[in-house]
């Protein structure tokens, strides 16, 4: 498998270029896309992607082909599966407290191309976690305070975490989580 590093260089191949449509709505999706051949070969990878890798093999010094060992694995875990239309490999990636990500794999199979491709999908969890917070705040109409206090908490931070994060005290984490829930009872009470 060519490394990561390598991949914005990388030629589409003949059967995906007949789909410059589908292509260009993979460009646009803020999750990570890449699209791979049975064999691991990399066809297709968007800019999210490959921002996504740099930032692994950046922020992961100790194991750096830690997302190239993981597709390869996948690879081979593909080939062993007969199914092609389910998910077929899910991992969680904890670079540190600031970086998760998740991998979803799945069979790429298209009436207009002669092979299948593996689909293989990156994404942020922690961007998607703040998105959620920040939707709930507006939802709940929670306070500027109390949306931060709402998107680190919604991102795992523990109330100490928190505290730390934001220069204040756990009680006044737990006094905003408290007023937050209230906010959140009275919405779905009315």
């Amino acid at each position: 498998m060519k490394t990561l590093t390598t991949i914005a260089k990388l030629e589409k191949t003949r059967d995906l270029e007949q789909l410059p449509f589908l292509l260009q709505i993979i460009e646009n999706i803020e999750d990570g896309i890449l699209i791979l051949t049975e064999t691991g070969e990399v066809v297709h990878c968007n800019a999210s992607a490959y921002s996504i890798c740099s930032q692994i093999e950046q922020l992961d010094s100790v194991n750096q082909n830690s997302i190239t060992s993981l597709i390869r694995n996948l690879c081979e875990l593909s080939s062993k599966n007969q199914t092609k239309n389910q998910t077929i490999w899910l991992e969680d990636i904890f670079v540190d407290e600031s970086a998760m990500f998740r991998l979803r794999v799945r069979w790429l199979n298209l009436e207009l191309t002669k092979q299948p491709y593996l689909l293989v999908t990156i994404e942020n969890r922690y961007e998607t976690l703040k998105n959620a917070a920040l939707s709930e705040a507006n939802k709940y109409h929670l306070t500027q305070r109390e949306a931060e206090i709402w998107s680190l908490y919604r991102a795992t931070s523990s109330y100490k975490q928190i505290a730390n994060k934001l220069y204040i005290t756990v009680n006044t984490v737990k006094k905003h989580i408290k007023n937050i829930r209230a906010k959140q009872q009275r919405f779905y009470v009315a």
